[in-house]
């Protein structure tokens, strides 16, 4: 018999902790290996973890409610068939989980695990809980305990993150004009008074809600929002799937649906105007290589989550059907792992599937752009014909194109929607699977 540490998992290029919401197994409980234990939330998807080792649960390390770095012991396994003694999860290589996680994020090391030696959670004024990444960087950035209790906080129950340090720190770096405080520069929400009478419900919102209004409230903040709107004629891509998706369907096992047809339109004119596949970072624009594209999708909480297609201009229409439906899948049942929500470089959503014609988008940040695809409607329209002019029933939606005009001015964004509708209206009807 040997007792081996469960480390928490690192779950994401840009994920450094999580927070523990369930335990599926208690004490005493037989776990298989590869079996869900517990599920964990970080700042970008909730999800289960596996057990590493099969054999008995020992003792949980972690509580519910609780915020670990990754790396760190959340429980012990007690594993048969070895000898007697305590061991670390081990890697492949020999080496152990946490020196391999370590060694995922080298930069990340000494915040990881080093505790601060001036701040700790102990002689902070107020009653929030600070992870050691914080601690760490409210300590070399020479932030006192008071400056960090007045920092808002956009994680669980109000608790500071990585990004909102990095936030704070960038705003009280910046040249400020008369007496406003880099505290108050960064965007705290305002008590507005109301009314509440006897009939009304009061409901808290749930994490991932609170998560939404905090980025949404963000990206209105740093980006000035400009949209411009076109008309498509999509009418080739209609037969054509009407077509085919009969045969699609009992060949690949699942639905064709309009979305592969425009991230693969989307795709085409990111290629041909770049500067839409760009970031902002301070004063520089960061060109993106890579065109990873997210899609929008609805979950039954009635909140949104964006998986993100890597490298969708590679994929034809049958390899981006089968990724987007997988992905929707998966976000609809919490399977999604934090990477397939990370590295978008332009985002889709479809607003027509709520039947909606048009819609204004907010950016998803740190992305300058999102279009939003309305529904598809039968519509009266003139067609040139080589005989003249004839009046046809065509099927037409309209394409909203939201963009930060720090940097894509109405030209660009204008151009840039424009050819999505070309490539949309230019679709070959002898176009095979």
């Amino acid at each position: 018999m040997a007792t081996v540490e469960m480390l928490m998992p690192k779950m994401g290029e840009s994920i450094i902790e999580g927070t523990i919401l369930t335990w599926l197994k208690k004490e005493g409980d037989k776990i298989e290996q590869d079996e869900s234990v517990l599920e964990v939330a970080t700042d970008k998807v909730d999800t289960e973890v596996p057990a590493i080792h099969g054999g008995t649960l020992k003792k949980i390390l972690a509580k519910e409610g609780e915020v670990v770095a990754v790396g760190s012991a959340i429980a012990l396994i007690e594993t048969e068939g070895q000898e007697n003694g305590h061991i670390e999860a081990s890697a492949p290589n020999g080496k152990s989980a946490k020196e391999k996680l370590i060694e995922a994020a080298p930069s990340q090391t000494a915040t990881l695990f080093d505790e601060p030696k001036v701040i700790s959670s102990s002689s902070i004024a107020d009653d929030r809980f600070y992870s050691p990444l914080v601690l760490s960087i409210a300590k070399e950035e020479k932030i006192s305990k008071d400056e960090l209790a007045s920092i808002p906080g956009s994680g669980k129950d109000g608790r500071v993150t990585k990004q909102d340090m990095l936030t704070y720190i960038k705003e009280r770096e910046k040249p400020r004009s008369g007496s406003v405080s880099a505290s108050q520069a960064s965007y705290t929400p305002q008590k507005v008074e109301m009314s509440i009478s006897a009939h009304d419900e009061i409901m808290e919102m749930d994490r991932m809600r609170k998560m939404i209004a905090q980025r949404m409230v963000d990206s209105k903040r740093i980006s000035p929002h400009v949209t411009s709107f076109v008309e498509a004629d999509v009418t080739n891509i209609v037969l054509w799937r009407n077509k085919v998706k009969d045969n699609f369907k009992k060949k690949e096992g699942e639905p064709l649906t309009f979305t592969p047809f425009f991230i693969q339109a989307v795709a085409k004119a990111i290629k041909d105007f770049p500067m839409i596949n760009i970031s902002v970072d301070g004063e520089n624009i960061i060109k993106r290589k890579s065109i990873n594209i997210g899609v929008a999708v609805a979950l039954q909480s009635g909140n949104l989550i964006v998986p993100v297609i890597k490298n969708a201009d590679q994929l034809n229409l049958t390899g981006l059907s089968k990724i987007i439906n997988d992905l929707a899948n998966r976000a609809r049942t919490n399977k999604l792992s934090p990477d397939e929500l990370s590295g978008g470089t332009y985002t889709v959503s479809n607003v027509g599937s709520f039947g909606n014609v048009m819609g204004t988008p907010i950016i998803m940040q740190p992305q300058v752009a999102i279009l939003a695809v309305g529904a598809i409607q039968k519509k009266p329209a003139v067609v040139e014909t080589p005989t003249g002019d004839v009046i046809a029933i065509r099927h037409k939606m309209f394409l909203s194109h939201s963009y930060d005009h720090r940097v894509v001015d109405g030209s660009l964004g204008g151009m840039f929607v424009r050819r999505v509708a070309d490539y949309l209206e230019a679709f070959d009807l002898n176009t095979e699977l």
